[in-house]
């Protein structure tokens, strides 16, 4: 066990968990992501749901295929709950203003709600995907006369 002082194991502190929880995604450290998430943890946002754990790791490695870095303006919290307001700064879109919601119960994060407007980060995986062909359509009977 970690004997850090702000290790996620020894302080239940939401802004902590909260911290660690961004630190960690930016990182790509996901033994220390999943180390603060509860079992039956939800995640809610423009690009997916999860509703636990491991799908939650699975959405945040999809998403940090693009990452490049998180910029944290400001981190309000209290008892239970942090908000996070952030740039999601990325390889395939503009800095993309985010809030970043995280309740925590019983020394784990068992929420996250994040918003943002996805429509440059959508484009962009449009874009980095590549254009797709249309499928091959047979003529029909009144265009082969």
């Amino acid at each position: 066990m970690s004997t850090h002082p702000d290790s996620p194991r020894r302080s239940a502190d939401p802004a902590t968990l909260a911290a660690t929880y961004i630190a960690a995604w930016q990182a790509h450290d996901w033994s220390t992501l999943r180390s603060v998430l509860a079992d039956d943890v939800t995640f809610r946002g423009p690009l997916g749901t999860a509703d636990n754990a491991e799908e939650c790791l699975a959405g945040l490695r999809g998403m940090a295929q693009t990452l490049d870095r998180i910029e944290v303006h400001a981190r309000l919290n209290d008892d239970s709950n942090v908000i996070t307001w952030f740039d999601l700064h990325s390889t395939i879109a503009p800095p993309t203003a985010t809030a970043n919601w995280t309740q925590v119960r019983e020394g784990k994060i068992t929420a996250i709600r994040v918003t943002f407007d996805p429509r440059a980060t959508l484009a962009g995986l449009a874009a980095a995907a590549g254009p797709v062909d249309a499928p091959k359509q047979e003529p029909r009977d009144e265009e082969r006369r």
